[in-house]
């Protein structure tokens, strides 16, 4: 089974349509995730053209969004569990990872996805997959645009980025 996994696109503000690299991959997906900051419904409309949608919404995300998706959510997929978050919060002093992984302490998962610091992750800790797509729209310090693809077969899930120089 094969998910494409994206965060931080904020749309239209950084750009007016999906990348033409995303939309590839988005042609055989069977699942998307979005890890928040889709900042309009247009992208969600986009999207879901394609395959399923699940999400949550970010801080720059309306009260709509919000509502649609909420702040936090857990999945199933082939026996992988996993965990979504946008990674914002107020008033700790901890960075976008270590509140993404304190979000879904005392739960177990397989797969841990957030977004909001546009830098893309990939590594695991212990048992557990943690990943930040990154942004295929908005790099910011980043030297490429980013988004990814996870593979699932047998409870397993092997995961990738997919980086590319040009958003249109």
């Amino acid at each position: 089974m094969k998910i494409v996994v994206v965060s931080d696109t904020h749309m239209p503000r950084m750009n007016k349509k999906l990348p033409d690299r995303l939309l590839r991959e988005l042609k055989t997906a069977k699942a998307i995730i979005h890890a928040g900051d889709w900042t309009n419904l247009s992208v969600y409309e986009a999207l879901v053209a394609f395959a399923p949608i699940y999400g949550v919404a970010g801080n720059n995300d309306s009260a709509d969004i919000i509502r649609k998706f909420g702040l936090q959510r857990q999945l199933e997929f082939e026996g992988v569990r996993m965990g979504i978050v946008h990674g914002h919060g107020d008033g700790k002093r901890i960075n976008t990872e270590a509140r993404a992984l304190d979000a879904f302490k005392n739960v177990h998962l397989n797969v841990l996805i957030y977004g909001h610091s546009h830098i893309p992750v990939l590594k695991r800790t212990g048992g557990l997959l943690v990943f930040n797509p990154g942004s295929p729209t908005d790099k910011r310090r980043q030297p490429m645009y980013s988004f990814g693809i996870f593979q699932l077969a047998g409870g397993t899930v092997s995961a990738k980025h997919i980086f590319y120089n040009d958003k249109s």
